[in-house]
């Protein structure tokens, strides 16, 4: 896995520091879910330590992990907005943009992790993803594997029926709801970085990952628990840039390749209007969604 994720991360470095060796300095955030033990955390750390290096000092990255800057849904959210600058984040989140992309995710997908692997190198998935960043405005800069998933329960399982009325976390999205609800389970979208407390607490008595963030966030430690190995759905993460953050790197290539800084200026500035723009956009949507939903709840008082 960790081969995988440097693949990515270095992709990352590399993309911004083949365009950014020339400028002043710039800030950026960069936000995840995953704990600081886990690779996501260790390694963004690192690329961000060699992106910095590699540009000389002109970009800053803050690795913000364990949904410092939100959930992963809020996390995509910002990406949009313009509040954060890249995340990692699955398919499955990216769907809610794309739902096409959101096939990566469903059960029995994938043969083994190379299946997968040549999927995200196929012409199917650069379809997808240039869907994705159409809907979204967004950029996939790279794609790893996260791992098996696996369940653990404070009960054995196993076959599909012992599911049934276990009360089992899952992410508020489609592709993870499908199966446990096939099996009778009991669904109850909770936010990755409150899985422990809801199991300790016995909110529920079940959740599914890989075995990295099974280990990271202590799962089995929480409460008597049981696994139950099954190769049901192998899971892959995105690294994703914001669209206005790709639009300023083209330009600054742009740039270098003239060997004159200020000829880029206007291009600059028209991606400045655009990012402003589109912030503004999706706040007035957000506003009028508030509203609509307001009025609803007014009508259903009446």
């Amino acid at each position: 896995m960790t081969i995988r994720l440097l693949t990515l991360l270095g992709a990352t470095a590399t993309i911004l520091a083949s365009a950014l060796s020339a400028h002043a300095q710039t800030a950026l955030k960069w936000a995840h879910v995953y704990e600081t033990s886990e690779p996501f955390h260790t390694e963004s750390v690192w690329a961000a330590e060699e992106i910095a290096k590699r540009t000389e000092g002109r970009y800053k990255i803050d690795v913000f992990p364990a949904s410092q800057l939100g959930k992963e849904a809020d996390i995509n959210q910002g990406l949009k907005l313009g509040t954060v600058d890249i995340i990692i984040s699955g398919s499955s989140f990216a769907a809610r943009d794309h739902a096409p992309i959101g096939v990566t995710y469903f059960p029995y997908i994938f043969r083994d992790p190379a299946h997968m692997i040549a999927y995200t190198k196929s012409d199917v998935f650069k379809r997808l993803a240039a869907g994705y960043e159409e809907a979204s405005g967004n950029h996939i800069t790279a794609v790893t594997y996260y791992g098996t998933r696996h369940t653990t329960s404070n009960r054995p399982i196993a076959k599909c029926a012992d599911m049934q009325g276990l009360k089992m976390r899952v992410p508020d999205v489609p592709a993870y709801l499908a199966m446990p609800r096939a099996c009778g389970a009991n669904t109850t979208p909770i936010a990755f970085a409150e899985v422990y407390l809801a199991l300790q607490n016995g909110t529920v008595e079940a959740q599914e990952n890989p075995l990295t963030t099974i280990e990271a966030k202590k799962v089995l430690r929480s409460a008597e628990a049981y696994r139950a190995d099954g190769p049901h759905r192998r899971s892959s993460e995105h690294g994703r840039f914001e669209e206005p953050l790709v639009a300023a790197l083209r330009c600054r290539q742009a740039d270098l390749h003239r060997g004159d800084a200020g000829g880029g200026r206007a291009c600059h500035q028209n991606h400045r209007r655009a990012r402003e723009g589109a912030r503004r956009h999706l706040q007035g949507a957000r506003h009028r969604s508030d509203r609509g939903r307001q009025g609803r709840l007014r009508e259903d008082r009446q």
